[in-house]
């Protein structure tokens, strides 16, 4: 007949074993992080410049104009006899004391984008810390986010300028949900989201997050009172100064305050037809259309490698649509036993609001692999929510499912290198 006392080695000896073999993983998951920092250098020292239609956005800044003499990439739009880069503007204000320095071919973006993750990081640190995260489980989520998200091929693409857009808003974000969380500088916090939404569009949508975040536990969600109005002025006004800035823009360009400039992308070449430019011109820029391939590719497709030859055997292509965020980051699943408190549901309809839109979007991210990109949109909840939901008892799940993560960054990488120039 068993006692309690007899219980207390046997559970004593169960922890033990789990700790040693959460240690283990670290080790593994530490040589992993090693092959895709060789992998972040390699880009970084290869970098040509001429690639990041910023650099050109960023020169015309500096010269007093919005139209650029040429694009880099085929999402430029040509309106009114003159070229425009369509996204918005702040990342090339980031890049205008580089442009200035070395010129449109500037070629460190992904030295940009390094800084840009590090300080990510270093700021999800300190949020975590200040939610009570202990340091070892703490640990677990910012390898996970730096290597086991999109962040890590985001910024490994920064030479580009939709990932480089990306690196800069996620970054925004991160200082946002900081300013709230260690400071409740709401101002501050308004400035920064706004920043994010002149990156990202779909940025504005974690506003609603941010207020709550503000509000202590007792506080009622809605209410006219003083103290609620002054806090939703500060977070608000800055966000609103953003979105006017962001129609004066479109206006002076288009001749529309909501006119993005999307309609006007460049027309397809006809000897060269792209998978995009032929949605473009045959669907549209937003359709439902687009929901089943969108859903898949979010939620349900694997890692795939394309392989041929007559004996199957030689790799061909990775697919350019990316890996499904389950498939790819499957650690994200834990976030099920996240308690639902009011700032997780808040944050929840904020993250769903943004994968509705992205789903009926022309375009899923492409071209990417092992990632979708357009979740980094709405990473931050998850993360936040992930950071409620491991706690002791969840921590190695969450530790063989990181690592798995990290080490499926790892294959793509060796994949990519593996295969032609012109497929990879």
């Amino acid at each position: 007949m068993s006692t309690d006392m007899d219980e207390k080695p046997r559970n004593e000896a169960q922890e033990a074993g789990t700790r040693w073999r959460e240690n283990i993983l670290l080790l593994a998951a530490g040589a992993l992080v090693l092959i895709l920092v060789a992998a972040l250098a390699h880009q970084f020292l290869n970098e040509t410049g001429g690639s990041n239609s910023y650099a050109l956005l960023a020169d015309a800044f500096l010269h007093g104009r919005l139209d650029v003499d040429k694009c880099f990439d085929s999402d430029c739009a040509h309106f009114d006899g003159k070229t425009w880069v369509i996204f918005p503007p702040v990342p090339a204000v980031v890049a205008m004391p580089f442009v200035a320095l070395f010129g449109v071919d500037f070629s460190h973006f992904i030295a940009i984008g390094l800084l840009a993750a590090a300080g990510s990081l270093l700021l999800w640190w300190r949020i975590l810390e200040a939610l009570g995260v202990r340091r070892d489980t703490a640990i677990w989520l910012l390898l996970a986010l730096a290597f086991a998200t999109p962040l890590f091929y985001v910024t490994l693409r920064t030479d580009r300028v939709w990932f480089f857009a990306q690196s800069i808003d996620f970054l925004l974000v991160s200082l946002a949900i900081h300013e709230v969380v260690r400071g409740a500088n709401l101002i501050r916090a308004g400035i920064f989201i706004g920043a994010a939404f002149l990156c990202r569009q779909m940025s504005l949508f974690l506003v609603p997050f941010l207020f709550v975040l503000a509000l202590r536990p007792e506080e009622r969600l809605i209410s006219f009172g003083r103290e609620h109005v002054v806090r939703a002025l500060k977070l608000g006004l800055p966000v609103a100064a953003a979105v006017g800035i962001y129609m004066f823009y479109n206006w002076v360009r288009f001749g529309h305050v909501m006119e993005t400039g999307y309609i006007h992308i460049m027309v397809p070449d006809l000897d060269h037809w792209t998978l995009i430019n032929h949605r473009l011109t045959t669907i549209g820029l937003f359709s439902k259309d687009y929901v089943l391939f969108n859903a898949f590719y979010l939620f349900v497709q694997g890692f795939h490698v394309q392989w041929g030859g007559p004996d199957m055997l030689n790799m061909i292509s990775f697919d350019p649509m990316g890996t499904s965020l389950l498939a790819a980051s499957p650690f994200v699943l834990l976030a099920f036993f996240t308690p639902l408190t009011r700032p997780i549901v808040v944050g929840g309809l904020c993250a769903l609001a943004i994968v509705a839109i992205t789903l009926f979007y022309h375009g899923n991210g492409f071209s990417q692999y092992n990632a979708q990109r357009f979740v980094l949109d709405w990473m931050p909840v998850l993360i936040f929510a992930l950071a409620y939901a491991v706690r002791e008892n969840l921590r190695p799940a969450f530790a063989v499912l990181a690592t798995y993560g990290i080490a499926l960054n790892v294959a793509t990488v060796a994949v990519l290198a593996l295969l032609p120039p012109a497929s990879s």
